[in-house]
């Protein structure tokens, strides 16, 4: 898996010389973090990563220090710029589940206003947090699938893969994650009884990122375009739980 993974570097920029390569060697680490300390659930390890984090401190380490805004010319496509983003996010929020000496869960308004909003990263130089990176950084860029890749270590997270989001496979790794998203009965639920969808509150909390009208009955629109048996248009949307629990490995 990592011998793939190393091959696959060699799409992710098209730049040449020593920023190409500390890219390489920083991705290559936040691969080994994702192959050694998530299963195939999606779950992590957070006992054994905090046992041996050196890759994910390295990853985050890079992070710190560069970005698309702090290096556009290593990322000058949109495609490298959302797998920078991606993968970023998802280490940091990782790094920041330990950094919190690995809670139980984030359930709780002042937790998770402490986590995602109080909670400092530094990404290219600029210090921010989890809370504005997504909505003042991520978000703007267009791609509503980013929801389903991004994942902040909690339990109704979409599945956070065992590797790295790379840009010249960006299309197929989005497009799968959405159709994953949206089969999956952990996220979606559908009583033809009640003439009724149950889906994640991930499409309650950012609706106007999938639908123009920002009106929850048009999700279903959005949502039949990833999966295979249509949701009929007429049916009642309403959302699920959410589960704030931290996506620990039994």
């Amino acid at each position: 898996m990592l011998k793939q993974t190393i091959i696959g570097l060699s799409v992710l920029v098209s730049c040449t010389g020593a920023a190409a390569e500390e890219y390489a060697v920083a991705v290559q680490n936040w691969a080994t973090v994702l192959e050694r300390f998530v299963d195939d659930q999606g779950r992590v390890s957070f006992n054994g990563l905090a046992q041996d984090r050196r890759e994910l401190d390295e990853f985050v380490a890079y992070i710190a220090r560069v970005s698309p805004s702090s290096a556009p010319e290593q990322f000058d496509t949109l495609a490298k710029v959302i797998a920078f983003h991606i993968n970023a996010y998802n280490a940091l929020a990782m790094h920041g589940v330990l950094k919190e000496d690995i809670p139980a869960d984030f359930d709780s308004f002042f937790k998770r206003v402490g986590f995602f909003k109080f909670h400092k990263v530094i990404i290219g130089n600029k210090t921010t947090s989890l809370y504005d990176y997504e909505n003042k950084v991520i978000r703007p860029l267009g791609e509503p699938r980013v929801h389903f890749a991004l994942n902040c270590m909690v339990r109704d997270c979409p599945r956070l893969p065992r590797q790295p989001f790379i840009a010249g496979e960006l299309e197929a790794q989005l497009q799968a994650a959405a159709v994953e998203f949206f089969t999956s009965d952990k996220h979606l639920r559908i009583n033809n009884q009640k003439r009724e969808v149950a889906v994640s509150k991930i499409l309650s909390f950012y609706t106007s990122d999938f639908v123009e009208s920002n009106k929850r009955q048009d999700l279903i629109g959005y949502i039949n375009q990833y999966r295979v048996d249509a949701i009929p248009a007429s049916y009642r949307v309403r959302y699920l739980p959410y589960d704030w629990t931290i996506n620990h490995q039994p």
